[in-house]
């Protein structure tokens, strides 16, 4: 699994113990959601955010891909909820190579499968 981290996260992301890099170095620092998510389907990673917009445009394209994971905590560094992060991947890894959403928060975890309904 590889990771493409966000803009709104530290590229300190990039040490987690995962294959990863940050938009940062591939991309410009305010191209919009949606390039980021078309580069992330194109070379089969899974986004890694703190952004809620990653998983409207899932729900409003009924997108399979690319998988998300959001991060939801006040404290984002990887020294805070890092731990946590990299065991939920490794523990859904099958389920976001076959397309997910997955929500962390420091409470719990939440996995839902692609492709989301819409919201009408």
């Amino acid at each position: 699994m590889k990771l493409l981290v966000d803009m709104n996260l530290s590229p300190r992301w990039t040490d987690a113990g995962m294959e990863a890099a940050h938009w940062s170095n591939l991309g410009a620092s305010n191209a919009p959601d949606t390039e980021i998510m078309a580069y992330a389907r194109a070379n089969d990673c899974v986004v890694l955010t703190h952004d809620l917009d990653f998983s409207a445009i899932l729900a409003a394209t009924q997108g399979e891909k690319p998988c998300v994971v959001q991060i939801r905590a006040d404290d984002v560094s990887p020294d805070a909820i890092g731990m946590q992060v990299v065991a939920a991947l490794l523990q859904m890894a099958s389920e976001l190579e076959a397309g997910a959403l997955l929500t962390i928060d420091p409470s719990r975890t939440r996995l839902r499968v692609l492709p989301l309904p819409s919201r009408s």
